[in-house]
């Protein structure tokens, strides 16, 4: 198999609109919870969200291009333009057909849905906008991403709800690994703050209600009631070690293992014994050919739920067992809110700038220990260390399970 480095990464978060603001915000504790703005709340329950603000488009893509978007699809390009731009990579010296994508979104825009819904309800069908269609499906951010920056390889998308952001990159991995690709843009991207989506995710008991924008999303604490939802895009250049190396590009990391399972137990619940993650994470690790005494640092899924927080600690218990006190353990989820589609994508980016620069975060917001979710999720301060991978997990419903074991660069 071919090695597969990371040579670009770009970000549209709740902390900042690039990498530099991203790190400065997860580094130093900042939170991007506010009450939520695309919508009246009155009658809802749910009234905090992690918005992504002041974001312009025209920064990355010319204002007719951004007028045929979606928000998710603008996010994914912005994302994409940032990570490009930072590889190097040069179009005129590569062949476009070895350059390809796959970001996706666990639902694409349902903002688009509700505003023509409404057109076909209250003016008919004459007047829903012709673009709806292509506006609304999922693998426009990958579509978008390839007309934008003429890359003319694989594209494709994977829809798999939470674990969307880290299923992409995996299967990205793995193009690039058997010789499909040579580069591969990677990610997810979403943006899906509105009254249906809040309302389903509502009815189901998912989203914390609290209205204290300290207190709203945080995982592994007891008294955690719920996920905050969050919008934004992450974005990778992976790319085959030699082909980086020949044009001397800076490697920021590699990717050494990906690990996917199904738990097959039930559509919103992870299985109780957290069998499926202790599998996708094991896979990773395996697939590495390294020990498990060899993880130092977990990036949880870590949504701020009762279920996935407590089966996510039982699945790294199993694994790992006495090693498993040893782990630094953190939530991204705790200061941007969960991302959905593209949470894996941007919990991947942290990642690689942890390594980088010798420092694990805290878990922001933790306050009461929960004596069932009992290891080092790094809630008091963050952790100067040196440490050589972080794996990375992501959870979905469906019982989608996805790890990403990623190693610091030698290079």
């Amino acid at each position: 198999m071919r090695r597969v480095v990371v040579t670009g990464m770009g970000a549209i978060t709740p902390l900042g609109n690039d990498i530099d603001s991203y790190w400065d915000g997860l580094k130093n504790s900042k939170i991007g919870f506010d009450k939520i703005s695309q919508f009246d709340t009155t009658e809802y329950k749910a009234k905090l969200a992690a918005s992504v603000k002041d974001f312009d488009p025209t920064e990355y893509m010319d204002a007719k291009s951004a007028k045929r978007m979606e928000t998710f699809s603008r996010y994914a390009v912005a994302a994409a333009v940032q990570a490009f731009k930072m590889s190097g990579l040069d179009m005129e010296k590569e062949d476009p057909y070895r350059v390809g994508v796959c970001v996706g979104s666990g639902v694409g825009s349902l903002a688009a849905i509700e505003r023509e819904h409404k057109k076909l309800l209250e003016k008919g069908p004459s007047r829903v906008h012709l673009l709806l269609v292509p506006h609304m499906i999922a693998n426009m951010a990958t579509g978008n991403i390839s007309i934008q920056l003429g890359l003319k390889g694989k594209s494709i998308n994977v829809t798999t709800a939470c674990a969307t952001g880290t299923h992409s990159i995996g299967e990205a991995y793995r193009s690039i690994q058997c010789s499909d690709a040579d580069v591969m843009l990677a990610g997810g991207a979403e943006s899906c703050i509105t009254p249906i989506c809040v309302s389903g995710f509502s009815s189901l008991k998912a989203l914390s209600f609290s209205e204290d924008p300290s207190r709203c999303s945080i995982p592994f604490d007891k008294e955690r009631n719920g996920f905050v939802i969050g919008e934004g895009s992450g974005v990778l250049v992976l790319e085959e070690y030699e082909h980086a190396k020949k044009r001397g590009a800076k490697i920021l990391a590699e990717i050494v293992g990906y690990g996917a399972t199904s738990d097959a137990f039930h559509i919103t619940s992870p299985a109780e014994d957290g069998m499926g993650a202790y599998h996708a994470m094991k896979n990773a690790i395996d697939e590495a050919g390294i020990s498990l005494d060899d993880i130092k640092y977990i990036n949880a899924h870590g949504t701020s739920t009762h279920h996935n927080d407590l089966f996510e600690t039982r699945a790294i218990k199993s694994l790992f067992k006495d090693h498993a006190k040893d782990l630094y353990i953190n939530s991204t989820k705790s200061m941007i809110g969960h991302l959905l589609g593209a949470a894996g994508a941007v919990e991947a980016i942290d990642c690689i700038l942890q390594l980088n620069n010798n420092c694990i975060h805290k878990t922001v917001g933790y306050q009461v220990p929960d004596e069932e979710c009992d290891l080092n999720y790094v809630t008091d301060s963050n952790i100067e260390t040196e440490f050589e991978y972080a794996l990375s997990n992501s959870l979905a419903f469906g019982g989608h399970n996805a790890s990403l074991l990623i190693k610091r660069s030698n290079d």
